[in-house]
């Protein structure tokens, strides 16, 4: 014969407590974490780091700066040429992570992190890489607006596909309007440089 608790409190109603107690324990634990809060800029002028040409460069830029805008007018990088400012025509093109981008589309805050290209860094050392060479000796420039983003599409051409097609380069060059009708010369100039024949000969 059992004896009657007078204090409200039972062997049942434990494990009963015991059981949701562990249950809603198990839920917290298991609660997916919330995700990191983006960082936040407000109005004005920020500093950010940017790779460029394998160097670190510090420049300010507002949060609606382009990328284009950062290098031209921040860091004095002009070779990229600020021609329709809409992404139509290509003469702003420059390689981020290797990939053949419009300057004037990309932030320049969403290039933080990445390893920006531009033409400048074609011509340092002693002499100009021979990609350049061939331009000149192909002369495969005439006004010169469409010239530092033809270079940059050519040369992330050749870095992609080694010894490109003559479909290849049409299609890696769909991007890059050029005024003066010089595509066959570039296409010349890429061939050229792929088959390893420098601006000299």
């Amino acid at each position: 014969m059992s004896v009657p608790s007078d204090r409200g409190f039972s062997r049942r109603s434990f494990l009963k407590g015991s059981a949701a107690a562990g249950i809603a324990t198990t839920g917290l634990q298991t609660a997916p974490l919330a995700p990191p809060k983006p960082a936040e800029f407000g109005p004005g002028e920020h500093e950010i780091a940017l790779l460029v040409n394998g160097k670190e460069r510090k420049v300010k830029v507002e949060t609606r700066t382009t990328l284009l805008d950062a290098l031209r007018d921040g860091l004095d990088l002009t070779g990229c040429k600020k021609v329709c400012d809409r992404g139509s025509c290509g003469g702003c093109t420059v390689l981020l992570n290797g990939e053949p981008v419009t300057g004037c589309l990309v932030l320049a805050m969403d290039a933080v992190g990445q390893a920006v290209t531009t033409v400048e860094s074609l011509t340092e050392g002693t002499a100009p890489h021979p990609l350049v060479q061939n331009f000149v000796r192909c002369d495969a420039m005439q006004c010169g607006f469409c010239t530092p983003g033809m270079v940059m599409s050519s040369f992330a051409c050749l870095q992609k596909r080694g010894k490109p097609t003559p479909e290849q380069m049409r299609h890696d060059l769909s991007g890059n309007l050029c005024r003066c009708g010089t595509y066959g010369r570039v296409m010349e100039a890429i061939e050229r440089t792929a088959n390893g024949t420098g601006g000299g000969k």
